[in-house]
């Protein structure tokens, strides 16, 4: 009898197993949330890191992402010199521990951030280009040397000396100049103008060092400054290489860095022509269409060097230690899609909030910076991936998301979805700071983070939002991304901008560079459509080819159906060659309007010939509709103003999803086809949803609860209609699918039976916080934490819980729905003893009807408010926590933090807690 009941146990586990495995795909570290982890001043031990890497695996974190900063004031005599055989040994330690609890390490190469240290000599620092201007008249001898007069310009070389007459002669003189910098040339007639041009240094140190890691930041166009940067690694890796997963490069913040010691040449041999006759013009303030053009022509030598002297070799270097990259291009002088592209995972950052309607979600203008993260910006790093076959696109996730303990969980919800709709599947938190047992509260905390810190009041609750995390990224991690199609991005249009000079692609200056173009605009419309699309650069698309009627970007890459050419004014001649042939190889190009020029100086005249050429080649017939039409070889190229239309006419629809209001983001898994869904409305939705895909069955997902089953669908001509169900908030998974075996029908909920206000005497005990554990309350109504009438809870940040004994009435019923009300900020559930999960994040109800008795029930209500309330105490009783070096702990507004005049934040549980059953 024993026997057959263990036989029939680890069948019924199994038949679980595999059940589970028919909805879920699988779970790897990766599926995970990692977080990045500071390490401040490196004061680091053995026992706190196996203690915290423990805690953060129960939590659900998948991996860590070591970066190294300043420390703590007071706990100098713990610092551990950066790459020191001790800090060397606590990595080792780290990765070690991490393994064997199935966790991943990442490391930065460097601290704090940009790239940067001691080992940057002035020699291989971030250049900048110093010019000055002299007047000369004819017979004279200039009478200063041609030394640089700014003493904030760092070591100097002279590169080049130009001389400009009024007569319209330029001569180069620095052949002329001797050691000393004396200039010996007298011009025997006309006025002239001397422009000497030096390599500089900008002497920009590395923003918020480790010890041990301050220095120069480095020149990232200079090959030789990356190998001697490099070399501080090689000697401490040589006989004790790391093991961790990932060497990362944080975001490029390299200020004025605009030039390089070898950057003439380097213009010469990939622009054709040479830079220094132009300088006056690069420097000066004329504004006009030649000056836009060469400065297209400078601005691109620039992004070549930083993706060859840099990108390219640094990733090359990561493989040497059997690791690999992971790369932030935005914010760098170049063309953002071919440096994500460059690296093994490329990774985007999001910074501030954004609006959403739904309803009850807190938004409080105060406690947020005035940015919107556009997820269009986000794309860049995900269509690097998407287009060269790569898996994993990361994020730096929640970067100022909201004010210093102010964050809940339910408002990392749908900022964290928009990051996996734009394509993102590999979160990283930013982020969770290492802090020893013996700091007192709040312990070690870095200025700009949600603070995803055992510390915090919420962290027993975190696994619900970790564990939706998993489960998602589960999906967004399995097969390849299904997008069908590729918009050309005119990286030209952005540079020929006679302003300035290197053009640093911002985050923050989207509303310059990215917002106005014709490019964002179709981008958006499309998208609002519902078509499914990623980015494609010059170098990208060169590399492309036509597969039947489809587009190939990589062996590993999904293809693509179409190719959307954006309005662009400026177009390579080989980029316009390239859309050609693949249309004659059977691909469809739609392109909004013919390219009116050639960018930059270089070889102009013949350029513009060969692109007037092949336009004027390009005979169109009218399909009508606003739409002409020009078939060549076994595919078409398709003109039309409106992309649309002309999608329209090539018979490629957008997923009517959108219509709805409800966005997505599609997975294809060998023969199935996941759609991860998201309603950022103010209304539910209840209707029969259209996807764009004839499937024998479709199975529900929920990521939040991780139920799934079959839902109800029919095919309707080239869709099939599947019913969905979702209020405001959530997020649900449809799996279009042959294989359904081992799972139930989806439980809808229809038909409300009866809603019950659960009531009575609440029985609240607060649990785990502080500073003092108020006493017990008994309520017959429902309130924050802060009206009670007791200092003690006003000043409380922790957990509390809330138990109450009701009876159900009798209803005949399908399924009962619990729903909490008013939450402040997070919950757990129990209901007859039994564990109901955590809810965390708006509409905050659970299906519960499993756990409820006939009569008399029990239900025990486990609440977490902010940690905003103790720290507001603790900054108005004078209590010193801020003590860091650096910029020690600014508020959001980057001004120095002081909680004392906040206003106490509403706290526990306010309800009306309520049961609502359904009838099928």
């Amino acid at each position: 009898m024993k026997k057959f009941l263990l036989v029939f146990i680890i069948t019924c586990f199994v038949g679980s197993l595999k059940a589970q495995n028919n909805a879920w795909p699988e779970i790897k570290k990766e599926s995970r949330p990692w977080t990045r982890w500071w390490w401040m001043g490196n004061a680091v031990d053995e026992k706190n890191i196996s203690s915290l890497l423990n805690n953060y695996q129960k939590t659900g974190f998948g991996g860590v992402e070591i970066a190294p900063i300043y420390g703590a004031i007071g706990y100098e005599s713990r610092y551990i010199p950066y790459l020191s055989k001790d800090w060397m040994k606590m990595l080792n330690h780290t990765v070690s521990t991490a393994g064997g609890l199935g966790m991943g390490v990442d490391l930065t190469t460097g601290t704090g951030w940009p790239f940067g240290g001691p080992q940057v000599p002035a020699e291989f620092a971030a250049a900048k280009l110093v010019v000055q201007n002299y007047k000369l008249a004819a017979g004279k001898v200039l009478p200063d040397k041609l030394v640089v007069k700014d003493p904030k310009a760092g070591a100097t070389r002279l590169q080049s000396v130009t001389a400009y007459s009024d007569k319209g002669q330029v001569l180069q003189l620095i052949d002329k100049v001797d050691v000393e910098g004396n200039l010996s040339w007298r011009p025997e007639a006309g006025n002239w103008d001397i422009y000497a041009a030096f390599s500089g240094r900008t002497r920009q140190m590395v923003k918020r060092a480790a010890p041990g890691g301050e220095g120069f930041t480095l020149n990232h166009l200079s090959r030789p400054a990356l190998d001697e940067y490099l070399k501080r690694y090689d000697i401490v890796f040589a006989n004790n290489p790391p093991k961790v997963r990932a060497f990362y490069n944080d975001s490029y913040e390299v200020y004025n860095a605009d030039w390089s010691d070898n950057f003439f040449d380097e213009f010469k041999m990939r622009r054709g022509y040479d830079l220094r006759p132009h300088i006056r013009d690069l420097v000066g303030k004329e504004l006009n269409t030649n000056v836009a053009r060469l400065k297209s022509d400078y601005r691109e030598t620039m992004s070549e060097m930083l993706l060859e002297n840099f990108t390219i070799p640094w990733t090359n270097w990561t493989h040497k230690y059997n690791g690999i990259s992971k790369n932030q291009a935005h914010g760098s002088p170049g063309n953002l899609i071919d440096l994500y592209a460059a690296v093994d995972i490329p990774e985007c950052e999001t910074f501030g909030s954004s609006y959403f309607p739904i309803p009850g979600l807190r938004r409080d203008s105060a406690d947020v910076r005035n940015v919107d993260p556009d997820p269009i910006m986000l794309k860049f790093a995900s269509s690097a991936a998407h287009v060269t076959g790569k898996n994993l696109v990361s994020s730096e996730t929640f970067t100022w998301l909201t004010e210093h303990f102010k964050t809940s969980l339910s408002q990392t919800k749908p900022e964290l979805e928009q990051v996996f709709l734009s394509g993102v599947n590999h979160t990283f938190f930013h982020g969770t700071t290492y802090s020893p047992e013996d700091v007192p509260y709040p312990g070690w905390l870095f200025y700009a983070s949600v603070n995803f810190v055992p510390s915090n009041s919420w962290w027993a609750h975190l696994p619900g939002l970790n564990t939706y995390i998993t489960r998602v990224q589960s999906v967004l991690q399995a097969g390849k991304s299904d997008n069908e199609l590729l918009v050309y991005w005119p990286i030209h249009d952005v540079w020929n901008n006679p302003k300035g000079m290197d053009m640093p692609l911002k985050v923050h200056d989207v509303d310059v560079w990215l917002h106005p173009s014709p490019f964002y605009k179709n981008v958006k419309a499309l998208q609002d459509a519902g078509y499914s699309l990623d980015f494609i650069s010059d170098k990208l698309l060169k590399q492309s080819t036509s597969a039947g009627t489809n587009i190939s970007t990589s062996p590993n890459a999904s293809p693509y159906k179409t190719l959307i050419v954006p309005k662009a004014d400026y177009m390579p001649v080989e980029t316009l060659e390239k859309m050609i042939d693949l249309a004659k190889k059977g691909a469809t190009v739609i392109i909004q309007q013919m390219p009116e020029d050639v960018p930059g100086l270089s070889n102009l005249e013949a350029n513009r010939d060969k692109l007037y050429q092949l336009v004027s080649n390009l005979v169109f017939s009218d399909a009508g509709n606003g739409v002409k039409e020009l078939k060549t070889g076994s595919g078409r190229i398709l003109l039309s103003n409106d992309v649309q239309k002309a999608l329209q006419y090539v018979g490629l629809r957008g997923e009517r999803i959108t219509s709805t209001g409800l966005k997505y983001i599609r997975r294809q898994v060998g023969a199935d086809k996941y759609y991860y869904l998201v309603n950022h409305t103010a209304n539910a939705v209840d209707t029969d949803l259209p996807l764009n895909v004839l499937a024998s069955s479709v199975v529900i997902l929920d990521p939040e609860s991780g139920k799934s089953g079959i839902a109800v669908s029919t095919v309707s001509g080239n869709s099939t209609l599947v019913r969905v169900q979702m209020l405001p908030g959530e997020a649900l998974i449809l799996k279009a699918t042959s294989d359904i075996s081992g799972l139930q029908k989806w439980n809808y909920l229809d038909k409300v039976a009866k809603t019950v206000e659960i009531k009575g005497q609440w029985n609240l005990h607060f649990t785990d916080g502080g500073p003092v554990v108020p006493a017990d309350k008994k309520l017959s109504q429902l309130v924050s934490w802060t009206e009670l009438g007791d200092s003690a809870a006003i000043a409380y940040s922790g957990r509390a819980e809330y138990t109450l004994e009701f009876k159900m009435p009798k209803i005949k019923s399908d399924e009962y729905v619990l729903n909490l009300g008013k939450v402040h900020e997070s919950a757990r559930v129990w209901v007859n003893g039994q564990d109901a999960g955590v809810l965390w994040s708006i509409p905050y109800q659970a299906r519960i009807g499993k756990y409820l008795r006939k009569g008399k029930n029990t239900i025990k209500i486990e609440v977490a408010n902010l940690m905003a309330n103790r720290m507001r105490d603790m900054d108005k009783k004078g209590i010193e926590w801020r003590k860091y070096h650096e910029i020690n702990f600014v508020n959001i507004n980057y001004k120095a933090f002081d909680a004392a005049g906040w206003k106490p934040q509403p706290s526990g549980l306010v309800g009306p807690v309520t049961i609502t059953s359904f009838k099928n």
